[in-house]
């Protein structure tokens, strides 16, 4: 790990790059091409897809942040989350958790109907399941903590251990926490997978992804996957990302604070059957988050009292929420994953993974943490003042919605 503080090298890295002019912040690169120094001899970069100032910049601070040894900054989250299975033959068994994001669920689900991959599914957070990978013998067990929406954490030292005793390995999926919170290559994982789009670029206006690798090796491979199937990030979204990642620690630190406050509204509201934040001393794995983490996050989910035409009458009640995929941003977003982000998981296993009708997410910003709860307590009231307006009515679970999502 790098010695200088998080909030450093977030702030600093690429500082005063430029040689040419002396600019401060690193200058944007939009050229596709660059010349050769000479008859077959290369520059730094030679085309776009390949190599980029800017991609370069935002994927050694993320490197940093997380402890890793290579960066590769991808188009999108679900590249970074594609790319790690280039490691993986036909014949190769990918371990996933039972109630990982949707969108991966669905590309690891897909590219085992393929023949391309093998899958298996466990409860990782279940140490009975880990003593399973003996027989299963899989090439990469893939984390996901805190899990996505129910906040259920994964003992990354312990799924560690059991893989490297199968000669397995590990890739841990850190959107929910970022480098900020959370750093699970300190505890044996190989390969860590951003989502950039979600805190650290931090205000919802560019979509990119990030691999992070424990060795050199591992992120040359994957670096050279990446070219090979191009989806290597753009560097204006880089140069963007790289803008949000500097105010990352500040940012958490408000969203935290509000989160808490908002969870513990929710635990003691009539209309809340369960809430989901391991900040809170009721959750059950509140002392593992302090053991792996440095925070507890922004993202606070809650199974409301009744059913889905409930949980739609809520939500179309907010006025200072947005409902709206996506989390990380500085503003209030709240979804229902069963129809929004976990639609493209088949019912069964959506309901296996604990994701029913009920369950509601929220993404709390930066605001004033006491306009949210207000807004949060209007609409709970309204639930017992009126009937479900039109719009609340036309929420239900549609193909639609597992073909787009």
């Amino acid at each position: 790990m790098s010695q200088r503080n998080k909030s450093t090298i977030a702030v600093r890295h690429g500082i005063e790059a430029d040689k040419a002019h002396g600019a401060v912040v690193p200058p944007l690169y939009l050229s596709t091409t660059y010349s050769f120094a000479d008859f077959d001899t290369k520059r730094d970069y030679d085309y776009g897809r390949s190599g980029n100032f800017n991609r370069d910049v935002l994927a050694e601070a993320l490197a940093e942040l997380e402890g890793g040894q290579r960066g590769i900054i991808t188009a999108t989250g679900m590249a970074a989350v594609h790319l790690v299975t280039q490691l993986l033959n036909h014949d190769d068994t990918l371990v996933i958790p039972h109630d990982c994001y949707g969108g991966s669920y669905r590309l690891f689900t897909s590219l085992a109907k393929r023949g391309l991959l093998k899958v298996e599914v466990l409860d990782l957070t279940d140490s009975a399941s880990l003593e399973k990978l003996g027989a299963i013998k899989p090439k990469l067990v893939w984390i996901e903590t805190p899990s996505n929406p129910i906040l259920r954490l994964t003992d990354i030292e312990a799924v560690v251990k059991a893989a490297k005793s199968v000669g397995a390995l590990v890739a841990a999926d850190n959107t929910f926490l970022s480098p900020a919170l959370q750093n699970p290559i300190l505890f044996g994982v190989d390969i860590v997978v951003h989502s950039t789009t979600k805190y650290i670029n931090g205000h919802s206006d560019v979509v990119g992804g990030a691999v992070i690798t424990k060795t050199a090796e591992l992120g040359e491979e994957l670096a050279w996957w990446a070219n090979n199937i191009g989806i290597t990030g753009a560097p204006f979204d880089s140069y963007l990302t790289l803008r949000g990642l500097r105010t990352l620690k500040v940012r958490l630190r408000q969203h935290q604070e509000n989160a808490l406050q908002i969870a513990q509204y929710l635990e003691q509201s009539p209309f809340v059957s369960q809430v989901y934040y391991p900040g809170l001393e009721s959750h059950p794995q509140h002392e593992l988050a302090k053991k792996q983490q440095f925070g507890f996050g922004g993202m606070v989910s809650f199974d409301i009292k009744g059913d889905l035409t409930t949980s739609a009458k809520f939500l179309t009640s907010l006025a200072q929420f947005s409902l709206a995929e996506s989390l990380g941003g500085v503003e209030s977003l709240i979804c229902h994953p069963a129809t929004m982000t976990h639609a493209g998981m088949d019912a069964q296993a959506r309901l296996e993974a604990g994701v029913g009708d009920t369950l509601i997410r929220i993404s709390v910003g930066i605001e004033d943490v006491q306009d949210l709860i207000a807004d949060l307590e209007q609409a709970f009231t309204q639930l017992n003042e009126q009937p479900a307006s039109d719009e609340a009515k036309g929420f239900k679970l549609t193909p639609a919605h597992t073909a787009l999502w």
